[in-house]
This record gives structure tokens, C-alpha cells and sequence, in this order.
């Protein structure tokens, strides 16, 4: 597996890279590539962070696996590659958006455009194989993207962590809440809608980082 990262991700993340772990993990994962298709193609694999270094990390946002569909993941958490049918919970995203900031559903669910102005778009886990959801769960991604998470809260400048349903919200013990803002809520998956919908994160997101001194993020598209 290729470790593509910026400079300053690198730098931040090399404990964890040069652990025993995290060779298991590369192991594991080119291991599970021979065997047959694992999503994202390896070079997505490290695309929350190649769209978002460390230095420009405005908004970090928690996910979980990435989809297991063909042709969906491309290493951005709840993003599609172009072209790509929306799945329910970025749908529900989008509606929230719109009834939030008033901004009008993409035609399309990729969600760079907000990982180049500063929102890291992070997976808990970072590869998946091919139609089995959390297959690569608990084979060392955590520990990793845990350093990620503790890496943003290290930063003297101010971030806000957005994070949706129960097993993000686990994270907020990584983050040093005097500094940066956190914004928790409802999964938006269809399971836990009734519960997002009327949440208002975006808008709540915008006045946590103007609280901290950071301008506002532009959510449009």
C-alpha cells in the first residue's frame, strides 16, 4: 500500500506509521487486495488527507466505513464519486443542508469541493472489501485515524468536529474541547433521520468556528 500524505499529515501521523500495528495493517489490506476488490482504489485511499493537510483543517467530519458498493467510495466520508447514485444518508445530508443554509442539493454527491476549503472528510476506517460492510474493522485503521483526530486538536488554531451518531461521537474524547469546537447529532442515515432532520449542523458548525475566530465555511456548491 502506497502512503500518500502531505508533508505536514506525515509529520504529524509518523508515530502510528511507524508502528508494528499499522505494518499489520498494510499487510492485511494488500493481503485482502490480491483476494479481490476492496474499496477505495488504493489511490483514494488517502484522499481526505491529500484534499485537506493538516495546516488547512477548518471542519473535521466522522465517519465510519466507506461504502462497499461498486464504484462509490473514493476516500471521502459520506462522498460519492461523480456519476454515482446519491446514497440515503447523503441524501438526508443534502435536505438538511437546504433546510439549514438554504443551499440547494448538488446534482452530484461528491463532496470535494468542501474537503479543498478545509472539511476532512474522515472514515474511521479507511478500506473496505468489496460488499462487506466493517470487514476491515478493528485491523488497525482506528488507531491511525485516531492520530489524525488527536493531531487536529493538538493545533493552536481552532477546528470544530462535527459528529453524527454514536460511534463518532465516541471521538469526542480525542478532542480538547477549550479549543475547538464540537458539534454532535443524529446519524443522518435513514435509521436515525427523524432525529438529524431539524438538527441545523452547518449553521451550528459556522458559528463555532466564527466563536474561535475562523470564517464561517462556505457549504455551497
Amino acid at each position: 500500500m502506497t502512503i500518500d500524505l502531505p508533508d505536514d499529515w506525515r509529520a504529524a501521523l509518523a508515530p502510528a506509521l511507524k508502528s508494528e500495528g499499522f505494518a499489520a495493517l498494510v499487510r492485511f489490506v494488500d493481503d485482502e487486495r490480491a483476494r479481490g476488490p476492496v474499496f477505495p482504489a488504493e489511490g483514494d485511499v488517502w484522499r481526505a488527507f491529500a484534499l485537506t493537510p493538516l495546516s488547512a483543517v477548518k471542519v473535521v467530519l466522522v465517519g465510519q466505513d466507506p461504502y462497499h458498493g461498486d464504484g462509490q467510495a473514493h476516500g471521502l466520508c459520506f462522498s460519492v464519486r461523480p456519476g454515482t447514485k446519491k446514497p440515503p444518508s447523503l441524501k438526508n445530508v443534502f435536505a438538511e443542508l437546504k433546510r439549514d443554509l438554504d443551499v440547494y442539493e448538488p446534482a452530484e454527491g461528491d463532496l470535494t469541493g468542501w474537503a479543498r476549503r478545509g472539511v476532512l472528510l474522515l472514515n474511521t476506517v479507511l478500506t473496505v472489501r468489496a460488499h462487506e460492510a466493517h470487514s476491515h474493522k478493528g485491523r488497525g485503521w482506528e488507531e491511525l485515524t485516531d492520530a489524525a483526530l488527536r493531531a487536529v486538536s493538538a493545533r493552536e488554531r481552532p477546528a470544530v468536529f462535527c459528529l453524527w451518531g454514536n460511534h463518532a461521537q465516541k471521538k469526542a474524547a480525542l478532542v480538547d474541547a477549550r479549543r475547538h469546537g464540537v458539534v454532535l447529532g443524529a446519524h443522518p442515515s435513514p435509521l436515525s433521520v427523524a432525529k438529524f432532520r431539524g438538527s441545523r449542523p452547518f449553521s451550528a458548525i459556522n458559528r463555532a468556528l466564527q466563536e474561535r475566530g475562523v470564517d464561517p465555511l462556505d457549504w455551497r456548491f
